[in-house]
């Protein structure tokens, strides 16, 4: 019982990650701050629904609906849809009409509701139609290359393309990883070297804001309520 999340990579150049998920039992979770935007359907006592969530700024408390089943494609640092900026759904997230099992709608058009194993396709269309777009400079910025632009323009165009500053999505980013870590044995001390915080209270205050638990939840039995799909960005 609980909630079971099943995730994978993906080879496309707009895809982080691609989720699904089925809750048993539980009523709320813990959202673990997100620094990209998903896609999100769901199915709930046959009611389909599909939204865009935005970036997740601190963790916080979601109810999650039970015995439901989910799905979502989580797009990398730069993918955006133009006509719906990303700044807008920060720390929000905005239904999308008229979803069925079959299809939603979006961008004034009917879509076919993918599926966790053709989302690849689902995007390429979208890529197509001129839907989803990407700036390159901001995945090549994170990944450490040289800004081609004014440090204000290129404020500007992370804005633009993923709702945040590039020091939050660092921010929660290193989180993330320490979180993992954590979960899989490293120790604390080692986690604060690795990463680059200053001492054991500055990842304290990170895990506390961002993620929601402690290091000693994190590797301990914690709380009752589960984490939103936690990952190694």
């Amino acid at each position: 019982m609980g909630l079971e999340v099943e995730s994978r990579p993906s080879d496309s150049p707009y895809i982080e990650r691609v989720w699904r998920s089925r809750s048993d039992g539980v009523g709320r979770m813990t959202a673990v701050a997100a620094s990209r935007w998903d896609l999100v359907f769901w199915q709930h006592r046959g009611q389909v629904s599909a939204a865009v969530a935005g970036p997740e700024t601190k963790a916080s408390q979601a109810p999650v609906p039970e015995d439901a089943t989910f799905f979502g494609i989580t797009f990398v640092h730069g993918a955006l849809m133009p006509h719906l900026p990303v700044e807008q759904v920060v720390d929000r997230q905005v239904e999308l009409p008229g979803a069925t099992r079959r299809s939603f709608w979006l961008h004034g058009s009917s879509w076919h509701l993918p599926g966790y194993e053709d989302a690849e396709a689902f995007v390429a269309r979208l890529v197509r139609e001129e839907i989803l777009v990407r700036d390159p400079i901001v995945p090549a910025v994170l990944d450490g290359a040289a800004p081609e632009v004014s440090v204000r323009t290129l404020q500007r165009r992370f804005l633009a393309a993923t709702g945040l500053t590039r020091a939050a999505i660092r921010q929660i980013d290193r989180v993330r990883s320490a979180a993992v870590l954590l979960q899989e044995g490293v120790p604390a001390h080692d986690v604060i070297h690795r990463l680059g915080y200053y001492d054991q209270p500055h990842l304290a205050r990170s895990l506390t804001r961002y993620v929601g638990r402690t290091a000693t939840q994190l590797t301990g039995p914690g709380p009752a309520e589960p984490l939103s799909l936690l990952y190694k960005p």
